[in-house]
């Protein structure tokens, strides 16, 4: 299946200034299996070394992290000779070797020449809690995240429905109606299996939701236990009560996250350090909120005020127990989760583009789902679960600041009225 950080890897590899590549994100997002298939494409041979199935490889950089002592070591134990330029040099699971990350460091000053990329599956958290250097400065990082909706087309053979999708965001020109209900349909799948490649494969090959579910399951059991093993033990519970409890959060009017909602009395001293665990691990994001309407936005942002939403649709609906019939019916027993599963998978869309998001909130309630700079502008977009798109909130924020244009996301076709793009939930990978 194809992944679009291959373009990235491509320029990567080109760049003279190449420093080491970091890539991290969560469990399961192909993280091994895009870097071993770009090896094999683009580099003569690949040598691989995991730190999780060959725990005595800890042993040879606990000696020394120099290149000139590792590269003749490393060639043995791959049983390859590892060439400049043309083995690609791969550390899995490199959060269980603090050595072998602070190596990249060495391998940047003393041997830029070989090629190395290194991944982590909980390296914000393994960063976080460990007692060495981080190597600044001298790596080139990059995060991976579960497919978006254009790859899980491609994966489906849809090339030419991607084409026409991008064309028609480009011109704000409607699709032919028989091609928007078709992408509509594909969008519902979409929720329903996920972005995590081994369900999207699964499904392309069965088009079974059940062994979908399946392996959803096993994702997020495994998402449990490493809460446990990567975790300090008086954390523990709360994390796991903190990432049960999101999705409960995100079926409410109001989404904003508030600690109040995981146990009675509960406050950001008791439970902080567990959404922080959970956002460095990749598996959540959290949205804040943005005070003003200003360059940058980060400055502006409010701490206390966020929300925060799950890394995968599929693991959403998996958690919420919501099966592929839920989702294509659109059962009125899902009216409270509608708009919460929806922005959900917007800003997954969103951050696979690499856009840093917010939301805002006047203080009369009116509130933008999502606000981004785009473009040298700063866009807000509304978003709507259905296709009714009358957004007063949009209203009062377009008076208020003037954006040069607003997007509204939505179940209705392509269009553009006035200074508002409108954009059907399906195209949100093009924004």
């Amino acid at each position: 299946m194809y992944r679009k950080i291959v373009k990235f890897l491509e320029q990567w590899k080109s760049d003279e200034r190449r420093k080491p590549l970091i890539l991290q994100g969560a469990r399961q997002v192909g993280k091994t299996y895009s870097i071993l298939e770009f090896g094999r494409s683009h580099y003569e041979n690949v040598a691989y070394f995991n730190f999780e199935t060959d725990p005595k490889l800890a042993q040879t950089f606990a000696e020394d992290i120099h290149p000139d002592y590792l590269l003749p070591i490393l060639s043995h134990l791959s049983s390859q000779t590892i060439i400049k330029g043309k083995t690609l040099i791969v550390f899995d699971e490199v959060q269980l070797c603090e050595r072998a990350l602070t190596s990249l460091k060495y391998f940047y000053e003393e041997a830029p020449e070989y090629h190395v990329v290194a991944l982590g599956s909980l390296l914000g958290v393994a960063v976080n809690r460990a007692q060495f250097s981080f190597p600044v400065g001298k790596v080139d990082m990059k995060t991976l995240y579960p497919m978006d909706m254009e790859e899980f087309l491609l994966a489906l053979g849809e090339e030419n429905l991607v084409a026409r999708i991008k064309e028609a965001f480009a011109t704000n020109s409607p699709l032919p109606a028989a091609l928007h209900y078709s992408a509509m349909g594909f969008y519902r799948q979409y929720l329903v299996v996920g972005g995590m490649p081994e369900c999207v494969l699964n499904f392309v090959q069965t088009k079974d939701y059940i062994l979908v579910r399946h392996l959803q399951d096993t994702i997020l059991e495994g998402y449990l236990n490493d809460m446990s093993k990567y975790n300090k033990e008086s954390e523990i519970k709360k994390t796991r009560l903190a990432y049960d409890n999101i999705t409960v959060q995100l079926s409410k009017s109001n989404t904003r996250f508030q600690y109040k909602l995981l146990k009675k009395g509960g406050r950001a001293a008791e439970f902080e350090n567990a959404i922080e665990w959970l956002c460095l691990s990749g598996i959540v994001s959290r949205v804040y909120r943005v005070e003003q309407i200003k360059k940058p936005l980060e400055n502006y942002r409010n701490i206390d005020a966020f929300k925060i939403y799950v890394s995968d649709l599929g693991l959403l609906c998996a958690k919420k127990d919501i099966f592929a019939n839920d989702i294509f019916c659109m059962s009125d027993d899902y009216n409270d989760f509608k708009g919460g599963m929806t922005e959900n998978y917007v800003q997954v869309q969103l951050s696979i583009n690499g856009y840093r998001t917010y939301y805002w909130e006047s203080e009369r309630g009116a509130e933008i789902d999502f606000v981004i700079q785009r473009e040298g502008s700063i866009i807000p977009i509304e978003v709507k679960a259905a296709d009714n798109v009358m957004a007063k909130s949009l209203k009062i924020y377009m008076d208020t600041y003037k954006p040069d244009y607003a997007i509204k996301l939505s179940a209705k076709n392509f269009g553009f009225d006035g200074s508002k793009k409108t954009v059907p939930l399906y195209a949100a990978f093009c924004i």
